[in-house]
């Protein structure tokens, strides 16, 4: 099923069937195919305990839909649902999935009145969510804002809630005999999924994902990474982002292998889970990797079946890849891409020790990459530019945005990313940073990131982010959040020692220094610097009318 919002290049869509790249299939029809070929394969795990094989996650889905095809769900019908690394959240896509619906996940940090414009923004007719969250009842926040936004009886609730005990829960759904329910036909162009953008500029972006698109997207993932049915994927991010519910969900589910889900990321049970299920291999943000790591080195404990890391979110410093190997035998590979275009440039697990970190691959097959100027002319090899992406892959627009749309999605199918890039003479990119990521001091463009990754490895330095400061006379200075380690602090002069030190050159170096408790980050790990400058324009007492940057405004 089609909605008006959809922005579908005719010519393309027929390439891309011609060639097939685009097939009658849908999600629940690949699904189904590997139920009949893996079925007693184990499909899902998770630290609660739970165990499904294919077979069994296919009838649980089947309970699931009967409930929600009950509350009115039916092809086309958008539901959202807040729910954690927990098999749960794989019954609620499937049974979606069944019943031709759309699958909406949203993070577990929308609530309240931010919760309740989301679910308008979506159109949800029902919203299923955890009732417990980080130890805290949840039940009286969902039923205020769900009940504004959806009407009385549109929640479900996994697990129960003491403040709101009238609130249904799924697992007492569950325990009624319901018959399944018919599915629907469906196609490979119907809108599969609704994906919401991290938000680490502003207000969220609802992202439309066909059957297609995803299918190609993980079936390419595979293929490239070497990924078997034999193959068991550790997932400890939040499964509402790419990185979780395309690559730790739908590519084990496409070719039978299996995933483990850790509902809350701790480096030392995560390291143990890992081993006690033989996880070949993981994805996640870098400070995921970057903590494994410490704590490997701090324990002494090993993961001796890992055989690579796939890292998202932000470039992944050379240090960190050399010594995961070196001290651990992980190979650390870089992936980039978008929610728009879903991962669609990494390196491959052979590359790994050649590439030290120095880019973030190349793209998969069938995606075409390019660098561009302002007026989007390809650019030469090695000038950075924005980064821009056409295939079968990327998304078919923004829900109920089409001026954000049309400025992101041209009529030929390119995705304009807004990150600078770097294209080599072989077709590696680079990421440089975002457009908005450009501190101007001076009339001079600085980059943010590159910056940033200066400061890695400062002696009691745990975390970091660089933004600009605003000034009358330059415009903007440099200005580090630093976090400290514990006992530490370090100061402007041991920053800029240790740059001198590895020969940084000046005009790189911070010129204020702020510290702060944590860098506020997206769950999928990028850095949210709109939060940042909101922190220093309170410190700085300027008025909060007016963004100081621009990259605090989409």
């Amino acid at each position: 099923m089609r909605v008006p919002d959809m922005k579908i290049d005719p010519a393309l869509e027929k390439k891309y069937r011609d060639e097939g790249m685009w097939t009658d299939d849908t999600l629940i029809t690949r699904f189904d195919r590997t139920v009949a070929k893996y079925g007693d394969r184990e499909f899902v795990v998770d630290d609660l305990g739970r165990r499904y094989t294919y077979k069994e996650m296919d009838r649980y889905s089947d309970q699931i839909a009967a409930i929600l095809h009950d509350y009115g769900v039916r092809e086309g019908s958008v539901v959202t649902y807040q729910i954690t690394p927990r098999s749960e959240f794989v019954g609620v896509m499937l049974a979606l999935f069944k019943l031709g619906a759309i699958s909406a996940p949203i993070g577990m940090c929308f609530e309240e009145s931010r919760l309740y414009d989301l679910l308008k923004l979506l159109g949800s007719c029902l919203h299923i969510s955890v009732a417990k969250y980080r130890g805290r009842d949840r039940g009286g926040m969902l039923e205020e804002a769900c009940e504004k936004a959806l009407g009385k009886r549109r929640t479900i609730l996994v697990g129960e809630s003491k403040v709101s005990p009238e609130l249904v829960c799924l697992e007492d759904l569950l325990l009624i005999k319901r018959d399944v329910p018919p599915r629907p036909k469906g196609t490979g162009t119907d809108l599969s999924t609704i994906l919401c953008t991290s938000g680490t500029t502003s207000m969220s972006k609802a992202v439309m994902l066909t059957n297609d698109n995803i299918i190609f997207s993980e079936d390419g993932f595979n293929k490239d990474l070497g990924l078997t049915e034999e193959d068991i994927m550790f997932m400890p991010a939040p499964l509402n982002h790419a990185t979780g519910y395309h690559h730790g969900i739908i590519s084990p589910m496409l070719r039978g292998g299996k995933v483990v889900l850790q509902e809350r990321f701790c480096c030392v049970d995560a390291v143990n889970l890992m081993n006690s299920e033989k996880a070949t291999y993981s994805m996640g943000a870098t400070p995921f990797i970057y903590d494994l790591v410490a704590t490997l080195d701090r324990t002494g404990m090993s993961l001796p079946y890992l055989r690579f890391y796939i890292c998202g979110g932000a470039p992944v410093p050379e240090f960190l890849v050399k010594k995961a190997y070196a001290d651990h035998q992980i190979l650390v590979c870089e992936c980039y891409g978008s929610t728009e275009s879903v991962p669609h440039v990494y390196v491959r697990p052979e590359d790994a020790l050649k590439v030290h970190g120095l880019h973030s691959g190349k793209a998969m097959e069938g995606v075409e990459v390019r660098i561009v100027d302002a007026d989007h002319n390809e650019v030469p090899r090695g000038t950075v530019g924005e980064e821009a992406s056409r295939g079968p892959n990327v998304f078919v627009g923004y829900l109920n945005n089409k001026e954000a749309t049309d400025a992101a999605l041209d009529d030929d199918g390119w995705y304009y990313s807004g990150d600078l890039c770097t294209m080599d003479e072989e077709g590696n990119i680079k990421v440089v940073g975002r457009i908005k990521d450009v501190i101007i001091r001076g009339g001079e463009n600085l980059n943010a990131n590159e910056i940033d990754a200066c400061i890695d490895g400062c002696p009691g330095v745990a975390d970091h982010a660089v933004i600009g400061r605003p000034e009358d006379r330059l415009g903007e200075r440099i200005c580090a959040f630093i976090v400290c380690e514990p006992g530490m602090k370090p100061d402007k002069e041991d920053i800029l020692d240790y740059m001198k030190r590895n020969r940084v050159p000046k005009r790189l170096w911070p010129e204020y220094v702020e510290y702060i408790d944590s860098i506020p980050r997206t769950d999928s790990g990028k850095v949210q610097k709109f939060k940042l400058d909101r922190v220093l324009r309170e410190r700085m007492g300027i008025a909060d009318e007016k963004p100081l940057i621009s990259y605090c405004v989409e």
